[in-house]
């Protein structure tokens, strides 16, 4: 493959490289920056989930008691 032919391939996927997700649309460089930010992005969120591990049942306990204290009651019911 030529330099010529991988530049021209590459200023190809740069062009027709899009997102939307909503109402957001990139398409293009931004595009290409938007997507490497989510991959590192999740990259993140799941070395910080791996390193709070052990602590996480814990806080998801904690979550779960103070929605039903919020709540008010320990059992809603369906009104008829």
């Amino acid at each position: 493959m030529s330099a010529n032919g991988f530049f021209k391939g590459m200023a190809r996927l740069v062009r027709e490289f899009r997102i939307e997700v909503g109402p957001v649309k990139a398409q293009g460089v931004p595009a290409i920056l938007v997507a490497v930010t989510g991959i590192v992005l999740a990259g993140g969120v799941a070395v910080a989930l791996s390193k709070a591990s052990g602590e996480l049942p814990a806080t998801l306990r904690g979550a779960n008691d103070l929605a039903k204290t919020l709540r008010g009651d320990e059992s809603p019911r369906l009104t008829s």
